[in-house]
């Protein structure tokens, strides 16, 4: 069993603190989706979790060791990572991609075994790519496309996999496609899975563990409805919104009618204007969610 935790975790973009004193952990064989504000931090923690990015101070914790003393060849045998909107070289087939998931178990540069192609053959066969196996990556849709991503991450068989908002760029249909996927990867395996979110619908329905954090601070951690609440929601979002139970699953679902408030949400925009009059990103450019 994987555990991973942060501890006193502090996150800074040249030098401004975007993430400090962050205390949290994540729970196994769960999908927890990370919600918040653009700004908010919420992909600036994921990016630290998964190595990406180095902590100012604290740190990241998986089973008790530091993810940032091991090397990256351990730590991609543990945990997989899917950057926000990432792009394949031209040409490379759906089997080339997903067959480099396969490098944290090779040995130096060593061609596929017979065992890392059954594997990269399974992880495309569980994605429902089998048919686009031969296919160049950039021919398919855009929802075959982050299917084709997720294969490769299922290919290194990690335990946990982290994805920075998996459903970006994609219509409604093909966000349904990678969110059940997901659903499924989890239920079927048991993989945790940490994803940042933008649709707050798509994260109580599909998540069973929620982070709301404004600012780089955990405001509401727990259940769905735990997390959708209006006064979280007034929070960390500025909106006032009816929190209603969908029929069909009974999870909480957000309807938003009006922002919070005139008045502060003016107050925002003014602060995020500089001096010389060009907005500023109430975070840092890279850390736009």
């Amino acid at each position: 069993m994987n555990h991973l935790h942060t501890k006193q975790l502090d996150i800074s973009y040249a030098d401004r603190l975007i993430v400090k004193n962050l205390n949290l952990s994540i729970p196994h064989g769960k999908i927890t989706a990370l919600v918040g504000a653009n700004g908010s931090g919420k992909s600036t923690i994921l990016k630290t979790m998964a190595r990406i990015m180095k902590p100012q101070g604290g740190g990241v914790f998986l089973n008790g060791k530091s993810i940032h003393s091991q090397s990256t060849k351990e730590i991609a045998k543990q945990l997989a990572v899917l950057p926000q909107s990432p792009v394949a070289p031209d040409g490379l087939t759906v089997f080339e991609l997903v067959s480099y998931g396969r490098f944290p178990h090779q040995k130096g540069f060593g061609s596929l075994t017979k065992q890392d192609k059954e594997i990269v053959s399974w992880a495309i066969q569980a994605t429902g790519l089998a048919a686009f196996s031969d296919r160049a990556v950039d021919q398919l849709s855009g929802g075959q496309r982050q299917r084709a991503w997720i294969a490769m991450a299922l290919a290194q068989e990690t335990d946990m996999l982290f994805l920075d908002e998996p459903t970006t760029y994609l219509d409604m249909t093909h966000q349904l496609e990678v969110l059940k996927l997901l659903q499924r990867l989890n239920a079927d395996q048991g993989r945790t899975i940490v994803m940042v979110v933008h649709d707050l619908n798509h994260a109580t329905r599909y998540a069973q563990h929620m982070v709301a954090i404004k600012h780089g601070v955990v405001v509401g951690e727990g259940t769905p409805a735990e997390v959708m609440t209006h006064d979280i929601l007034r929070n960390v979002f500025g909106i006032e919104a009816d929190v209603v139970y969908c029929p069909r699953s009974g999870v909480p679902l957000c309807l938003p009618y009006e922002l919070a408030s005139a008045e502060a949400a003016s107050a925002q925009s003014l602060e995020q204007i500089k001096p010389e009059g060009r907005l500023e990103a109430s975070g840092a450019a890279t850390a736009s969610a």
